[in-house]
């Protein structure tokens, strides 16, 4: 289906459900400033999925979406729709990566992830408008991905072409009324705030990925913030340690048992008054991540408490 089409479907999809969740619509509160979210992956279950983080007490996740490239329908708008209608939860951000391939490390990264490989570059630039029309679609404002391995050396032949593509996501997502943000990880964040000024487009941002920055062993994420923070409408919760193998990331962890300084971090965003999520990601998977978000929800939130006070 194409985008003309799928934004007909949906808009219409929308306005048949409109007089039906309205009062449920207002339930849900808008995130406050630094409001602790989750990241979930719901393709195959997205009510289990919702339900799950209702149930851990988040009234907001994050969305990676990448399962569903090619089927974005009206049919699924209306479905979620009504799940995050009747669990009274706000999609802070929408996300996908693909399609494939997409090797994480050092060695097929490079030449994998992100806009900057040529062989990938326009199915990639595709997957991200379908999901900036689903985004739209059920009302979420921003859309975000790993750009990928973004040249440090501006004069390299792949950035002339990388920075054209972000700008083409970018452009996409504004008529769209939404922000493009580029996560971090692949690059320093020197790099990604030239690449910020080289598109030059008013809804291109940043979503900090505090872990990442230490498993690709690019920045410690206090310092990104200081030069990325005016950027920074998203945030990974999330930790990790220095890569020890040239040719493997480091280690992503338990919320504080890895390197992240969180409280830095949490007080270099307030101070810049950032009003966007703060997002748990936890790479694990089943009981024990539920487990484990349960731990990490606690634990942040006692550091934010003292950051906020």
């Amino acid at each position: 289906m194409d985008r003309r089409r799928f934004l007909a479907f949906a808009s219409a999809a929308v306005a048949a459900r409109a007089l039906h969740t309205t009062t449920a619509r207002a339930a849900a509160a808008p995130v406050k400033p630094m409001e602790l979210g989750l990241l979930i992956k719901p393709f195959g279950a997205p009510e289990q999925h919702i339900r799950v983080l209702h149930e851990l007490g988040f009234t907001n996740c994050f969305l990676s979406l990448d399962d569903y490239l090619g089927g974005f329908t009206p049919a699924l708008v209306a479905q979620y729709r009504e799940l995050l209608d009747k669990y009274s939860v706000t999609v802070t951000t929408v996300e996908v990566v693909g399609p494939g391939p997409l090797t994480w490390d050092f060695q097929r990264g490079p030449s994998t992830i992100g806009l900057v490989p040529p062989s990938t570059r326009a199915a990639r630039i595709d997957a991200l408008r379908q999901v900036s029309d689903f985004g739209k679609a059920i009302g979420v404002t921003q859309v975000q991905t790993h750009c990928g391995f973004i040249p440090e050396d501006p004069a390299d032949a792949l950035y002339p072409g990388a920075v054209e593509a972000i700008r083409a996501v970018a452009q996409h997502c504004k008529d769209n009324g939404q922000y493009f943000l580029m996560e971090t990880g692949q690059e320093t964040p020197t790099t990604m705030a030239r690449m910020i000024r080289d598109v030059a487009m008013p809804n291109l941002a940043v979503g900090l990925d505090t872990a990442n920055l230490i498993l690709y062993g690019k920045a410690n994420p206090v310092d990104a913030v200081a030069i990325l923070g005016p950027h920074v409408r998203s945030v990974h919760a999330k930790d990790g340690k220095w890569p020890t193998n040239p040719s493997e990331l480091g280690e992503e962890v338990l919320i504080g048992k890895g390197l992240v300084n969180f409280h830095d971090v949490f007080a270099g965003l307030h101070k810049i008054g950032y009003k966007g999520a703060v997002t748990i990601e936890r790479e694990t998977s089943g009981p024990q991540q539920i487990a484990d978000v349960r731990a990490e929800k606690l634990y942040l939130e006692r550091i934010l408490k003292e950051v906020t006070a």
